[in-house]
């Protein structure tokens, strides 16, 4: 019976694991919930501020502003730093969710190195951060403390410093790298180049505004402005991703489970069926003997 305890071990073990991974499936799709509210809740204040930015939006105002201006390249005297946000989740058990944005950081990192760019990389989640202090590379900052539930403040306190260094020509762009919460399913990961503000094409639509005190005053206030809004984005989309990443791996981790369940209950039971079988043999054989 030694091999049929440890069958039994097996199947108390497997129990326990599938309560595990029913329950995770379950709080992430509670979280999904809520996190997707955020997302569908953020877009229409963006898609305004879009709107409104390609509507003043003219060639002679890129030029006074900053924010809209595009440096020229380190080979041609340029600024040669630039700066890549990295957005990850500070929890595992989402599939390839982390791997994923780490992949995608990296591919991006390789590409402006390779246009001559010294990058600055800004981790915020515990898994890119652990990722890139075990290759050994150095951040520019560090932050574990957002969570699956990002503010408007958190995105301001990220991006300030940035906006900051960009205006005063220190920078020559700064990337985020994000999940794209395009439905609990897909969740891929994108860059989002934040800065320079990439002009939104216009509406076909004309509009007749009257400007008060001027399309300069709203743009100064307006460009910092999108460029937070675009983190915060970043940061709703990511979250949400990824507790559908981990709904979903959990809901796998849950089948799996089932279905080694099944495998070693059927294994038991023929195993167990044989042992009797052979015991009832034995019986008979035995009384044959004795009555022979």
């Amino acid at each position: 019976m030694a091999k049929g305890r440890q069958l039994k071990g097996r199947i108390r073990s497997v129990q326990n694991t599938r309560k595990i991974t029913k329950t995770m499936e379950l709080v992430a799709t509670s979280k999904l919930k809520r996190a997707q509210d955020r997302v569908v809740a953020a877009r229409p204040y963006a898609q305004a501020l879009r709107e409104v930015i390609a509507d003043l939006y003219t060639a002679e105002l890129a030029e006074r502003f900053p924010l809209l201006r595009r440096p020229a390249p380190p080979a041609k005297g340029g600024p040669a730093r630039a700066a890549v946000i990295l957005l990850t989740s500070n929890r595992g058990l989402a599939g390839g969710f982390n791997a994923n944005l780490i992949k995608e950081a990296r591919r991006r990192i390789e590409q402006l190195e390779g246009g001559g760019y010294t990058v600055e990389l800004y981790g915020i989640g515990k898994k890119g951060i652990g990722f890139f202090r075990y290759l050994g590379r150095k951040l520019a900052a560090e932050r574990q403390d957002i969570g699956d539930r990002p503010t408007a403040d958190h995105a301001a306190e990220i991006v300030q410093p940035l906006i900051a260094a960009y205006a005063a020509g220190e920078l020559a762009s700064v990337d985020l790298i994000q999940a794209q919460f395009i439905s609990a399913l897909q969740t891929p990961p994108a860059t989002v180049r934040i800065l320079p503000v990439e002009a939104p094409p216009a509406g076909t639509a004309a509009r007749d505004y009257i400007l008060a005190p001027s399309a300069e005053a709203i743009l100064e206030e307006l460009l910092p402005l999108y460029v937070r809004n675009a983190v915060y984005r970043g940061l709703v989309e990511t979250a949400a991703a990824e507790h559908g990443a981990r709904r979903t791996a959990m809901k796998n981790a849950t089948d799996n489970a089932g279905e080694i369940l099944e495998l070693l209950k059927r294994t038991y039971n023929r195993q167990r069926q044989a042992q009797i079988t052979q015991e009832i043999a034995e019986i008979v054989g035995g009384a044959a003997a004795l009555q022979g």
